[in-house]
């Protein structure tokens, strides 16, 4: 790391104590900006980077709900408004007992570069609660997120900050929160939430964006070595929305999509995942891939373990942070890989990282690849701001743009900054240096 950031980073490190997952996201991406300081001394100068780390604001506040039986319960609820420079601040809400505020905290400084590459006038933000949705009733759900969004609802507004989905926030979730929303504030607000139904407000599109988005940006990797997802092996972790529809994206393009994942195990599916029962068993049934290899016939399910133990030349990791290690990784590599897409945020460890980038395997990280999640979440903010609704053939080629926008905007940087295919300097550099330049421009704010 460039000596001169060094104090920067350990000053971080020090105010943000127990925070692995933030302190990760903080050290991969200060690793990347030494070249930019050389060219731009009025960053250090303009203390960017310690006011880039610093959240603009941090809201904790307690959820207390119901269930069914009438006893209380109570949860913790966040949303870190990280940095508006670009627009309002836009990111998801994740349900999931391990959030705390180090995970909303990387996720947030993560969506900050992820939303600057999008080209799309938004900033970064991230929230979500330790509650646990799994097992519970469509009605303790609905009380839970009444409850959260009766304390949210005084923090975001379609000019301060947007939130979304992420994991174990759908479009039922979404749903719940908005008629709070609109409830409490007495205002049909469509551009408050995005991930809406496409009934009341939503953009076709963005259920498929996050994994179609991861897909297109690995078929651009590929171009650049003259191959492309066609009789391509992949293996994916996870098996929720961004699994499923990067699944179907890949076969689309002619891939054969041999493995799939979720937190008891993965199965094997050597003619390729049936994406349509895949679907029914996840996503309506809210089932287990126990079930998947007991109706497919040919599939098998291997409780435990890791997915990344089948050979795959393509690695889509869809799951969830530090999901991928560089034992795993160095498998991978053994067993022919040619390129990893991370559909999750930051899923692969920075030792994973170092054997991919040091074998020359094509490595796109997640602030890019899964960018078109959060692309598509603000084309619904345009449609919702016009009052429009665009068909689903027009938004699937706005996403394709953006995204392959982004590829070839990391790949410029790091060619420019002397780090030709290397993906990750190229989105840091990248999504900084626009940051950075807003900020500055923008005063001592």
């Amino acid at each position: 790391m460039d000596s001169r950031l060094e104090t920067v980073r350990d000053t971080v490190l020090a105010r943000n104590p127990g925070e692995k997952e933030f302190h990760q996201a903080v050290i991969e991406v200060f690793e990347s900006l030494g070249p930019v300081h050389d060219r731009h001394p009025e960053f250090l100068e303009g203390a960017v980077l310690e006011r880039l780390c610093e959240p603009e604001r941090q809201i904790i506040f307690r959820v207390p709900w119901t269930d069914d039986a009438g006893r209380v319960h109570v949860n913790r609820g966040f949303r870190v408004e990280f940095n508006s420079a670009l627009g309002p601040y836009k990111g998801g809400l994740r349900f999931h007992p391990s959030v705390y505020l180090g995970i909303v905290k990387f996720l947030g400084f993560e969506q900050i570069f992820k939303n600057a590459l999008t080209g799309m006038p938004i900033g970064g933000g991230k929230g979500g609660s330790d509650f646990d949705p799994r097992g519970r009733s469509d009605a303790e759900i609905m009380r839970f997120c009444q409850s959260f969004m009766t304390e949210l609802y005084r923090h975001i507004g379609e000019y301060t900050d947007v939130p979304a989905g992420d994991i174990g926030v759908g479009g039922r979730e979404i749903g719940y929160l908005f008629g709070q929303y609109k409830r409490i504030t007495n205002r049909y607000e469509s551009g408050v939430l995005t991930g809406k139904g496409i009934s009341w407000g939503g953009s076709l599109v963005r259920p498929e964006a996050t994994g179609y988005g991861t897909v297109i940006f690995a078929q651009e990797m590929l171009k650049t070595r003259g191959a492309s997802f066609d009789g391509q092996r992949v293996v994916v972790s996870g098996s929720g929305n961004v699994a499923i529809h990067a699944i179907a994206k890949a076969q689309s393009l002619g891939a054969t999509v041999v493995a799939c994942s979720d937190s008891a195990g993965y199965v094997v599916d050597e003619a390729g995942i049936d994406v349509e029962l895949l679907s029914q068993i996840k996503e309506v049934e809210r089932g287990r891939l126990t079930e998947y290899a007991a109706r497919r016939a040919g599939a098998s399910h291997v409780a435990g373990g890791s997915v990344w133990d089948v050979n795959g030349t393509v690695a889509l990791p869809c799951a969830t942070q530090n999901e991928l290690d560089g034992e795993a990784a160095a498998k991978l590599v053994s067993n022919g890989l040619i390129a990893v897409a991370e559909g999750a945020n930051m899923p692969s460890t920075r030792s994973a990282v170092s054997v991919f980038q040091e074998a020359g395997i094509l490595f796109g990280p997640g602030k890019a690849a899964n960018a078109g999640g959060v692309a598509t979440s603000a084309l619904e903010m345009q449609q919702n701001a016009s009052r429009d609704s665009w068909s689903f053939e027009h938004t699937e080629q706005r996403l394709t743009e953006i995204m392959v926008g982004i590829h070839d905007r990391c790949a410029e940087t790091a060619e420019e900054y002397g780090a030709p295919g290397n993906y990750v300097v190229g989105a840091n550099i990248g999504g900084f240096v626009k940051v950075a330049d807003a900020m500055l421009a923008q005063g001592l704010i």
